[in-house]
């Protein structure tokens, strides 16, 4: 069986290419659509796309329920399935628009590539959150060590998520010049912040604890009084590994940020599991912060702000997205109400 089919991997390109100058996609989903392409083409021989058929979706329906998570060993779930088919889906519907393909593919027979019913529902449904509560972080936050340099910038990072609620690959790649400490904010620049769909706004400290904003600000004046740093510097510098007596160390930081955000990751769950506790995600601190915000807010005006400062269009965002109400509670609040 041939790896690779010369046709195949033109139109390919040329549907990532449309993806991304016309769709508006980014890198990481171009990334996802590619490798689902690849999965499907693996799955079916390497065929060439213009020998559609529409037992093809039945074939790769089959093919996925049988996949096994790389990592864990464990079948696909169903997200990732509903994913990778409806990335295929969108594929061979953009093919069959295309000339030479026109007559070789039917837009019905694309069809065959839905997810059935139940699965769908099951992988679009919302499911309950796990995330710190304030005392947690709290907790955490006291027990991280700072000992030297890498274990102040790595509190510093933890105490940046809570003050901000930022995403993980935005935190990450915040520079110097982002930080407005007398203002108490930090600027997040689409253009050079790796926020969600490159999106700019400012985000002011949330009122948590002070312990935060003190650690914080420290890690601030020491890079920029001591290291030296000027604002294209980064806010959370990558270590410098070098040799030493024949084996591999630390050489102290970098003027430069790191390019993904595993690093912070790691950071936020050693965290919780040095406190005993879960490993919380930076992204969980986005829902801490948003229950948070249900307690300070008794406006209208204070709720959207606060829904504003994560970065969030629309209040509805938040709500939804970060402050579901469970069907238990909504029982208890109308019970007051109507009391």
């Amino acid at each position: 069986m041939a790896e690779f089919h010369a046709e195949n991997e033109r139109m390919k390109r040329q549907y990532l290419e449309w993806l991304r100058d016309a769709g508006g996609k980014d890198e990481k989903t171009l990334d996802q659509v590619a490798a689902s392409l690849r999965d499907v083409e693996m799955a079916l021989g390497v065929k060439p796309f213009k020998a559609f058929h529409r037992d093809w979706g039945r074939r790769y329906k089959t093919h996925l329920e049988k996949c096994r998570n790389a990592r864990t060993g464990k079948p696909l779930s169903l997200t990732t399935r509903d994913a990778r088919l409806s990335h295929v889906k969108a594929f061979f519907k953009w093919l069959a628009y295309q000339p030479g393909y026109k007559s070789r593919i039917s837009v019905s027979d694309v069809e065959y590539f839905n997810n059935n019913a139940k699965d769908a529902r099951a992988a679009h449904a919302q499911r309950p959150v796990r995330y710190p509560s304030l005392q947690q972080c709290d907790h955490a936050f006291r027990l991280m060590p700072e000992d030297d340099e890498v274990q102040r910038r790595d509190k510093a990072m933890f105490a940046l998520l809570m003050l901000t609620g930022a995403r993980a690959g935005a935190a990450a790649s915040l520079r110097l010049g982002h930080v407005d400490i007398v203002e108490g904010m930090i600027f997040q620049d689409g253009r050079e912040v790796r926020t969600k769909a490159a999106k700019t706004f400012e985000t002011w400290f949330f009122p948590v604890d002070r312990m935060y904003r003190g650690c914080f600000e420290d890690w601030v004046t020491y890079l920029r009084e001591e290291k030296l740093f000027g604002p294209q510097d980064a806010l959370f510098p990558k270590l410098v590994s070098g040799v030493r007596d024949g084996r591999f160390c630390r050489q102290g930081l970098s003027r430069q940020p790191y390019s993904g955000s595993q690093v912070l990751n790691a950071v936020v769950r050693d965290a919780f599991e040095l406190a005993g506790l879960h490993a919380f995600t930076p992204h969980s601190f986005r829902k801490t912060l948003a229950m948070l915000g249900d307690k300070f807010c008794d406006t209208l005006e204070t709720q959207k702000a606060w829904s504003q400062n994560l970065g969030h269009e629309s209040l509805v965002t938040t709500v939804s997205a970060y402050m579901p109400v469970p069907r238990e509670r909504q029982a208890i609040l109308f019970g007051r109400m109507t009391k």
